[in-house]
């Protein structure tokens, strides 16, 4: 199993390295790690007391955030490395001020591990949620550099409970920070009992957003005027919904911010779409339909809605749900939702929706057509805490 799996990772890089020929965001996966080690070993040369956290992409990186700040907080004097695997997190928080390094993850290969290990010689290692890179998690092992797994999530589908081998890959984990008490009981039916049961610390990163958002007075002025629904990181295919609903229903303003940008001049013609980098205070009005054409400012948008509407669920997954609901808003998803906890717990309580079609997206927009009734945020703070719980263990 070890040779298939290392052979899968060459594999891998090797159709990444195709695809960068004609994709851009694989070309921002190659580039981005051209001459990386050289590049660690300048930034990180004679440094100590060194702090490595790994996100895969910009999800991972807003559940990781409280636990860098907060640690950083607490050890002043140790540095931080932060590494993400995607180009959507590495592009957008490559300055993120809280880490003193950001770079991308080389490849899971036995030598970049050993390479990336020696070069940077880190005290602790925590990698946020789903990632488990085994190359790396072996090397931290032999080289006795606690590594920890913080807001880890488990399901007994995930391969960790099918095949021995796999199993046997989680020794190398020093603790786990787990979200739910289901994950810490199936890894105890594994025989692991180095586990915590610390929350999602993605409530703690929302609920600090509420304290003190980024405020943008031009989107501030084009929700005075109607009702806003916000769609937030969506997909082509939430996309075609939405265009019929607002096509059809004017009396509300809509705010779309895609999650790739690549769509953006077809989006606007399907809308009739103002876009914000071309707003100003005389054609903000101009459309009931806003574009947001930037990135990285959508968990602070959220703060002029009333409804949400949350993309990716007619793909692999929901995007974040948490960051509107943080600010009150009622929240409308696509089908494929049931592995995000927080997604099922608040169609629960009434403060969420799923629909797999255009008649059921009306229907969930209708079921929220009382503007004033917002979601009970004390579902956010009654959730927070795992920051400080996975803090003072560290």
């Amino acid at each position: 199993m070890s040779i298939l799996y290392n052979f899968s990772i060459k594999l891998y890089v090797i159709a990444i390295h195709f695809a960068a020929l004609f994709n851009n965001k694989a070309k921002l996966w190659v580039n981005g790690r051209k001459n990386i080690f050289l590049k660690l070993e300048k930034a990180t040369k004679n440094q100590e007391s060194i702090i490595w956290f790994h996100c895969a992409s910009l999800g991972e990186f807003e559940q990781g955030k409280p636990i860098i700040e907060g640690y950083k907080q607490k050890y002043p004097t140790h540095k931080i490395l932060l590494t993400f695997f995607s180009p959507s997190g590495f592009e957008i928080r490559k300055d993120y001020e809280g880490a003193d390094w950001v770079f991308y993850l080389p490849s899971d290969t036995k030598s970049n591990a050993k390479k990336f290990i020696n070069i940077v010689n880190p005290i602790k290692v925590i990698f946020v949620k789903y990632e488990f890179w085994f190359n790396y998690m072996s090397e931290c092992k032999k080289q006795n550099i606690p590594f920890y797994s913080v807001s880890a999530i488990f399901r007994e589908e995930q391969a960790f409970f099918k095949y021995s081998w796999f199993t046997k890959q989680l020794q190398n984990i020093t603790h786990f920070f787990v979200q739910d008490n289901t994950s810490a009981g199936l890894l105890k039916s594994k025989g692991f009992t180095n586990t915590s049961t610390s929350g999602d610390s993605r409530f703690d990163s929302v609920l600090e957003n509420t304290k003190n958002p980024k405020e943008f007075p031009l989107v501030k002025d084009f929700c005075k005027c109607k009702p806003t629904i916000i769609c937030g990181s969506t997909w082509p295919k939430d996309e075609a919904l939405l265009s019929q609903f607002i096509k059809e229903n004017p009396q509300f303003n809509y705010i779309i911010v895609p999650h790739e940008l690549g769509n953006i001049n077809a989006l606007q013609k399907q809308t009739n779409a103002q876009l914000f980098s071309t707003a100003n205070t005389k054609n903000i009005n101009s459309s009931n339909v806003l574009i947001i054409d930037s990135i990285g400012i959508l968990s602070h948008i959220y703060q002029y809605g009333n409804i949400a509407y949350i993309g990716g669920g007619f793909g692999s997954g929901i995007h974040n749900i948490l960051e509107a609901v943080t600010f009150g808003l009622q929240v409308v998803f696509g089908p494929n939702y049931k592995k995000y906890k927080e997604a099922r717990e608040l169609i629960a309580l009434g403060g969420a929706k799923s629909i797999s079609s255009k008649e059921e997206l009306y229907k969930a927009f209708n079921h929220f057509n009382n503007f004033d009734q917002t979601i009970d945020t004390s579902y956010i703070t009654s959730r927070s805490g795992a920051t400080e719980t996975i803090l003072e263990s560290l």
